[in-house]
């Protein structure tokens, strides 16, 4: 294990040689310290929600592995949970969906009350978390034909309607509570899995339904309402109701926030590239951070050219203070907790690495026309000292550095996890 004194040292010399650069080492920490990542919860329990134990995961949705330990109450995924945020440095926050509500009875989902999220409230507040939300419009009888807020069965379209004003109460309770703006993303699996006759006429219901939903105000201090598209999925091969043209129209018309998920387009197509465009026109954006191979498979986030791509793209253009970051993935192949670790630390990583670019100097040639020393110091700057200052904030930040984090989580697994059958 890397000694305290010799991660100081290293890190001293990385500041020296970004200095050169024109880059204020302790200004990007000092940065990167302010930027929370939501952690989605569903990630611990592959996406089964504590409404109907071991019911079938609907939507289109499917979580590939069988990886022993995963979380099968409440209070063992928070532990989980719990237990990722110990390992990543900085404060962050958690991602919650409507099914993991805890009832003493079934409750109905557009029947869902603050009250039933009452233990996830206390949990936050006591470790210093915000909370995000999402209405969960999979894996219920009401969504069984593939149509949720699209639906032209009027009683299907309305209980989800319901779900969702249900939802932004709670939400609106959440952020009130925890003195932090909880984002609730509207996501919905509606299309059809062969060519459909009429493209038109679901959108028109989905509009009427969000347009219901929106009605209500809420306080913006306290819930930010966000839509989320898709380009397929599992089901909707074919047509997806919720496409990339209606929510952005639809977002740049009502000024909501439009979530860009990295798995939800063509597979050559990077939401890197649409963050400035779209933000020209909405109030902010909810990225929802993801691996697809192939196509969206939700894998662990990892240090990839297009994770690094959306770290660049939100600092250069200063973005930061108007995106919302969480994750999006449930790999239930590998340790979940460190499936958390693994992803979140690479976001913060490849952040860090953006806030440490010597942006001054490469705007200025940019500007001036010069674009071989624009490819040359961006090529230079691959090989600056990311990985000394990165040991330097995870010390600080009381994480682990490098790969200790492992032997936490192999413990943890040891005692915890391999307990549950």
């Amino acid at each position: 294990m890397t000694s305290e004194s010799a991660i100081e040292k290293v890190y001293q010399l990385a500041v020296e040689r970004y200095g050169e650069m024109g880059v204020d080492v302790a200004a990007a920490t000092k940065a990167l310290a302010g930027v929370p990542v939501s952690l989605q919860c569903w990630q611990g329990d592959d996406v089964g929600g504590f409404e109907n134990a071991g019911g079938e995961l609907g939507g289109g949705l499917a979580a590939t592995g069988n990886y022993p330990g995963k979380a099968r109450t409440p209070d063992e995924l928070r532990a989980d949970m719990g237990k990722a945020l110990s390992l990543i440095p900085g404060k962050h926050r958690v991602n919650l969906h409507a099914f993991y509500a805890e009832t003493r009875t079934r409750v109905e989902r557009n029947r869902l009350e603050p009250a039933h999220f009452a233990a996830w409230i206390d949990w936050a507040a006591q470790k210093g978390l915000g909370v995000d939300f999402n209405p969960t419009c999979f894996s219920h009888p009401m969504a069984a034909e593939g149509f949720t807020l699209s639906s032209r069965d009027e009683g299907v379209r309305k209980f989800w309607v319901e779900h969702c004003l249900a939802c932004r109460t709670i939400a609106e309770h959440i952020g009130r509570r925890l003195g932090s703006a909880c984002v609730t993303n509207h996501w919905i699996p509606d299309g059809y899995k062969d060519i459909p006759v009429d493209r038109l006429g679901p959108r028109q219901i989905l509009r009427k339904s969000l347009d219901e939903i929106f009605a209500v105000k809420t306080d913006l201090a306290c819930n930010l309402d966000a839509i989320e598209c898709k380009l397929f999925g599992i089901g909707s091969e074919s047509y997806v109701v919720g496409s990339h043209e209606f929510y952005m129209g639809y977002a740049a018309t009502n000024q909501k926030l439009l979530c860009l998920d990295a798995g939800h387009f063509h597979p050559t197509e990077v939401i890197s590239d649409k963050i400035s465009s779209v933000l020209e026109f909405v109030p902010g954006l909810l990225l929802h951070v993801s691996r697809g191979v192939r196509w969206d498979s939700d894998h662990v986030v990892i240090g990839s050219d297009e994770l690094q791509a959306i770290a660049q793209e939100l600092v250069r253009g200063n973005f930061l203070s108007r995106v919302h970051i969480g994750l999006d993935y449930f790999d239930a192949s590998i340790n979940r907790v460190a499936a958390w670790v693994i992803g979140t630390r690479s976001m913060l990583k490849a952040l860090l690495a953006a806030f440490l670019e010597p942006i001054a100097k490469l705007r200025a040639v940019e500007i001036a026309g010069d674009f071989t020393a624009r490819l040359a110091l961006l090529e230079e700057a691959k090989s600056l000292p990311l990985g000394a200052v990165w040991d330097h904030y995870c010390l600080a930040h009381a994480a682990p550095v490098g790969a200790a984090w492992l032997d936490e989580v192999k413990a943890y697994e040891k005692a915890v996890q391999s307990k549950r059958g």
